[in-house]
């Protein structure tokens, strides 16, 4: 007994010794562990786009509406051109006139009747010879050659013209339509057929061929064309049309232009001579009569043709 009374005295006396600041880390450590909260609750995320702090949800595919864009605007140049003849007026509205399918390389109407008449009417030359002044309308492949009278100036004709044509043209109409019938005078596309004798087809193929490759492309820049009508006795039969029918300059054209040409190339022709038709005739005699007068009352060393004092294009009162 007295034994186990003193060891418990000893180990009484036996203290442990204690490290400086071990208790208080210790109790740091025990402290943070205590402070944690460990559950079974699902974690929040950070990422959210609500006040509640939600998980944000992602919407169902769909497919996004296609955006109708509107059809592209149709541009329209329409470019105008001067002729050798004063009263006659070049369009180029950058579009197809005559159809791909056409017989002829030009089609004219002379008269408002013959627009709405078979085989080939057409509405805008029916508009075009409704304005005031305007004479005739000429088709081209890809251009319009508008003739107007001498008394009426331009100032008063192009607009409207320009405007016609281009309405025409945006709104995608048929310029010229084909409809069976009976051609009506003053409706003209050059398939009269030419007068010739058949010992000629060949001397005729080579005149045809020059027109075609030579003289046609020349003339159609000044806004017209040419027709071949025949040939007798060594002379071409030849007949102007569009800016070039009632051009001043026209004779000139023909004989220092277009005979020097045929006579050049072909030996066997000796000359060109330019067919008319009975309203041309007629006015051709009326304008002789006229140049008469003048010469009358100028005198004989008055020049056709010419401007100015002295000219057949001035008269005093």
């Amino acid at each position: 007994m007295a034994t186990k009374a003193a060891v418990r005295t000893f180990s009484k006396a036996l203290t442990r010794p204690s490290v400086p600041g071990t208790a208080s880390r210790c109790q740091r450590v025990a402290t943070s562990q205590s402070a944690r909260n460990f559950s079974d609750a699902p974690r929040q995320t950070t990422l959210s786009s609500s006040a509640r702090r939600h998980r944000p949800t992602i919407a169902p595919l769909s497919q996004p509406a296609l955006r109708q864009t509107p059809p592209a605007a149709r541009t329209i140049f329409i470019q105008t051109e001067d002729t050798p003849n004063a009263d006659a007026l070049k369009f180029k509205p950058n579009h197809q006139v005559l159809p791909d399918d056409f017989p002829s390389s030009f089609l004219e109407y002379l008269s408002p009747r013959s627009t709405l008449a078979p085989p080939h009417p057409s509405p805008l030359a029916s508009q075009l010879l409704q304005v005031d002044g305007v004479t005739s309308v000429f088709y081209g492949r890809d251009y319009i050659t508008v003739t107007k009278d001498s008394a009426t100036p331009w100032a008063h004709v192009k607009p409207e013209v320009f405007s016609m044509i281009t309405e025409a043209v945006t709104s995608g109409q048929q310029i010229v339509n084909t409809v069976a019938g009976k051609a009506e005078d003053g409706q003209d596309t050059g398939e009269t057929q030419a007068l010739y004798d058949p010992e000629d087809e060949e001397i005729v193929g080579m005149i045809q061929e020059l027109l075609e490759t030579r003289i046609r492309p020349a003339i159609q820049e000044d806004g017209g064309d040419i027709e071949f009508r025949g040939f007798q006795d060594g002379q071409v039969m030849l007949k102007l049309r569009g800016a070039c029918r009632t051009c001043d300059s026209s004779t000139v054209t023909l004989k220092n232009g277009i005979e020097s040409m045929l006579m050049h190339y072909i030996e066997e022709v000796k000359g060109v001579q330019q067919v008319m038709d009975q309203e041309e005739e007629i006015a051709m005699k009326e304008f002789a009569k006229f140049e008469e007068k003048l010469k009358a009352q100028k005198g004989p060393e008055a020049v056709a043709g010419t401007v100015g004092k002295g000219s057949l294009d001035t008269v005093e009162a």
